[in-house]
């Protein structure tokens, strides 16, 4: 199922074997199980997951009681702030979304809804939660990056100066990104925290540059963001202090 995310919603056998790293004979029988169970569709020649698929993610939003504890004060978020609000956990090397607020005005080119997926180091959640993680881990998925494509102009590609904004984001307790993800897009993300202080979740507010400056980022969106995360981690049982 990770074969299929929010730039690639609709594939051929051959292109989920691909992204998969599995054989054309095994994706089939696969996609074929998808099918038939009804978490995938496929008009003969593309495939494309059904919201059935949500299903799976659901005991895993109520056990870890994240979606319950962060919808109410998200949505009071976006009502005040007029912009997107997000939480995502660290999979693997992505971030994916476990809750989303969005607002009616479109801040990207992708949709993005429940258990879609982004680069870890291209956002602004993925880099508070790589900044919780032990210093040999974080070493070792950095080296392991190798290149990093270009988004936009504006884009880290640069391995130790992603290294340093991860630290700076550990340091500052948030993470801001101007425009590296797409033109236009700003983020601002804090960390939600569990039971011993441990981070769990990463909470974001997603804007577009020519509504927000940067000032305003920081100065406004930022310290209602943190009250909001601060919220969540206490309904969570955890502790920011």
């Amino acid at each position: 199922m990770r074969a299929f995310d929010a730039e690639h919603p609709s594939q051929t056998l051959s292109d989920v074997a691909r992204r998969a790293g599995i054989s054309r004979a095994a994706a089939r029988r696969l996609l074929h199980t998808l099918v038939e169970l009804g978490y995938a569709s496929t008009d003969g020649r593309l495939f494309r997951l059904r919201p059935k698929v949500l299903e799976l993610g659901f005991s895993y939003l109520h056990g870890t009681g994240l979606w319950g504890a962060a919808q109410p004060v998200m949505v009071e978020l976006v009502e005040r702030l007029h912009e997107s609000c997000s939480a995502a956990v660290l999979d693997g090397d992505d971030i994916v979304y476990v809750a989303r607020v969005p607002t009616r005005t479109r801040i990207m080119s992708i949709t993005l809804g429940l258990g879609s997926r982004l680069p870890a180091h291209l956002t602004s959640m993925g880099r508070v939660l790589l900044a919780a993680l032990p210093g040999a881990e974080l070493d070792a998925r950095l080296a392991a990056l190798g290149s990093v494509e270009a988004r936009t102009e504006r884009t880290l590609t640069d391995v130790d100066a992603l290294r340093r904004a991860i630290a700076k984001a550990r340091t500052q307790g948030h993470a801001i990104l101007d425009q590296e993800l797409e033109p236009g897009l700003r983020s601002v993300a804090v960390p939600v925290h569990g039971p011993g202080g441990t981070v769990i979740a990463a909470l974001n507010v997603g804007t577009h540059a020519s509504r927000v400056t940067m000032e305003d980022l920081r100065g406004r969106v930022l310290p209602a963001l943190k009250e909001t995360a601060e919220a969540v981690s206490r309904a969570m049982g955890g502790s920011t202090g």
